[in-house]
């Protein structure tokens, strides 16, 4: 019994051997292709235990395990030309998934690197075709996502044939080469420049109308100043001229006295007031005499009778 024991054991050795290796497990992220000496067989793409033949290094049954869900592959940098003529660079990325796992066994060996290598090509040309026929604007509009599914769409027949399904394609970046950005900036800037000098061209003409407008704005509120004061320096001087008739009309003597009066006051004004008058003129005519009456103007004196013969003229008697 002792000697059967090594037995026994390399026996359940070589039973639990081949149970492992007669035995695989696909998850739910998973797909499995089992190869039988490099045929495929069968296609697992449930998530589950299964059977297969053992001893797969003997070029049995093998089991290539691929992706089951949505990957992503990205492309940087890509240098397309645009209608204008000008160069861009794109960066965009793929989402797709092993949709048909058979043949992307025979298209590309079952191999994710090699499939993406040429998902890369075909992408690269895609968009060069897509954005050959439009301009730098398109990527920035509303016309993104129709460029998006136009390339998608233009992608979906070669991936299919490598046994992929494109579920989505973004454009991520769409921006200026560095020449092309600097002749944009120098545009722009011309343009910029341009606006400023028109908006200060319109500020300047505003300004004028404005400068214009409060011109003629002043003139016309000093002239109707102007006039207003007119009207009333009439009205005062008619008041004033009526307040010296009536005056004039109560007591003449002493209007014509305090009219001379002022006429002193502003003639002889100063320190060196020289005037060259006549004694006798009218304009000195109150020095002389209160009552403002010329030399020819004072009343005769009264006649006076020669005397008598025989009059004492001390006593102003009369002798007998």
């Amino acid at each position: 019994m002792a000697n059967r024991l090594p037995v026994i054991a390399i026996v359940l050795l070589a039973l639990l051997i081949l149970a492992y290796s007669s035995f695989f497990v696909v998850n739910e992220r998973q797909q499995a292709i089992v190869l039988r000496f490099g045929e495929i067989v069968d296609v697992k793409t449930e998530p589950g235990l299964y059977f297969k033949l053992p001893f797969g290094f003997a070029e049995a049954d093998s089991v290539q395990m691929i992706e089951d869900r949505v990957m992503r592959f990205d492309l940087d940098d890509i240098r397309v030309q645009v209608s204008g003529g000008r160069f861009y660079e794109v960066d965009a990325f793929i989402a797709y998934r092993i949709a048909d796992p058979r043949r992307f066994r025979q298209a590309v060996s079952g191999s994710v690197p090699l499939a993406e290598q040429r998902l890369r090509t075909r992408l690269d040309a895609s968009l060069r075709r897509v954005y050959g026929l439009r301009g730098f604007e398109a990527a920035l509009s509303e016309e993104r996502s129709s460029m998006m599914r136009e390339v998608r769409d233009q992608l979906r027949p070669d991936a299919t044939s490598l046994g992929l399904e494109i579920t989505d394609v973004r454009i991520r970046r769409t921006d200026l080469t560095a020449e092309v950005s600097q002749q944009t900036y120098e545009r722009m800037k011309a343009e910029r420049l341009a606006e400023a000098e028109r908006l200060r061209a319109r500020g300047r003409e505003a300004a004028q109308r404005i400068r214009a407008r409060a011109d003629r704005e002043v003139v016309e509120i000093v002239a109707d100043a102007r006039r207003e004061s007119e009207i009333l320096r009439g009205e005062g001087e008619a008041e004033r001229n009526g307040i010296f008739a009536d005056a004039f009309t109560r007591d003449p003597e002493f209007f014509e006295f305090y009219r001379s009066m002022a006429a002193y006051t502003a003639a002889l004004n100063g320190d060196a007031t020289t005037m060259v008058l006549s004694p006798d003129s009218q304009f000195f005519r109150f020095f002389g005499n209160p009552m403002g009456r010329t030399q020819a103007e004072q009343p005769a004196a009264p006649a006076q009778t020669p005397p008598a013969a025989g009059a004492d003229l001390t006593t102003g008697s009369t002798q007998p």
